[in-house]
């Protein structure tokens, strides 16, 4: 495994990528309503990044995916393609943005909810998210990555969810995807050892029911062989002196 130490340069583009990936998701919050199909959700997204941001919607032709983004309802678990189909109220939904600017990326998703949803989906939704800012805590020098994925495979379980294993974390920079696989499972202590200027996302999938996949004829989508609801969110890492930065951090987050 050969995983890329970002320089100062690097790392300035990477904060802008992720700083407009982030903002992609502020900008479509509106538009997330019942009646939106998810192809409309598509369109306004590409058209944002590429007219105001003047950046390119990664997903776009990457090896064959055909939106602008991944749009991922009920129990598709990731990579959804966007379609004619209108969301309705309580459907959950998880809309995944990744924008290339100055050849770096920035990649982030979260969960949408439309109109009113039910209790239980609350629930998985505040429990991913949890799982997710669970992992970024133990992201430092000196730490491992099984530290992260066992704080989020811990916390998951605890509440009786499953965590998918088919789809993992990734470095990223020039590329989209790079070294090292980010697990959502594993063991303190094990893995490689994170190291200062290490660039990487946390993208934790956790399901009501099994953590069992099925992937469709489209090659792409991916949901839970149950059918059970299936939620994620992402965000893209910075390892720092002295821990780590979140890249593509929200204005609601901060």
């Amino acid at each position: 495994m050969s995983i890329t130490i970002k320089n100062e340069s690097e790392i300035s583009k990477m904060r802008i990528a992720g700083k407009l990936a982030a903002e992609v998701l502020e900008m479509i919050e509106p538009f997330v309503i019942p009646g939106v199909t998810t192809n409309e959700l598509d369109q306004i997204c590409h058209d944002y990044i590429v007219n105001e941001q003047q950046a390119i919607p990664a997903p776009l032709n990457y090896r064959g995916f055909p939106k602008s983004i991944c749009t991922s309802t009920n129990y598709t678990i990731c990579h959804g393609i966007p379609n004619d189909k209108r969301l309705k109220k309580g459907d959950i939904i998880n809309i995944d943005i990744t924008v290339i600017k100055n050849d770096y990326h920035g990649d982030t998703s979260k969960m949408f909810c439309v109109g009113d949803i039910s209790q239980h989906a609350k629930r998985l939704i505040n429990i991913t998210q949890e799982c997710l800012m669970l992992g970024i805590e133990q992201v430092k020098p000196g730490a491992t990555f099984g530290d992260i994925g066992h704080a989020i495979q811990k916390h998951a379980e605890s509440h009786r969810y499953s965590i998918v294993r088919e789809f993992c974390g990734h470095g990223i920079g020039k590329n989209f995807h790079e070294d090292p696989h980010v697990m959502h499972f594993g063991k303190t202590g094990e893995g490689e050892v994170i190291e200062v200027g290490m660039i990487f996302t946390i993208e934790p999938m956790v399901n009501i029911g099994k953590r069992h996949i099925k992937v469709l004829k489209d090659g792409w989508t991916a949901i839970t062989k149950d059918r059970s609801l299936s939620a994620q969110f992402e965000h893209t890492i910075l390892v720092t002196p002295e821990g780590n930065e979140i890249l593509t951090l929200r204005q609601e987050e901060r």
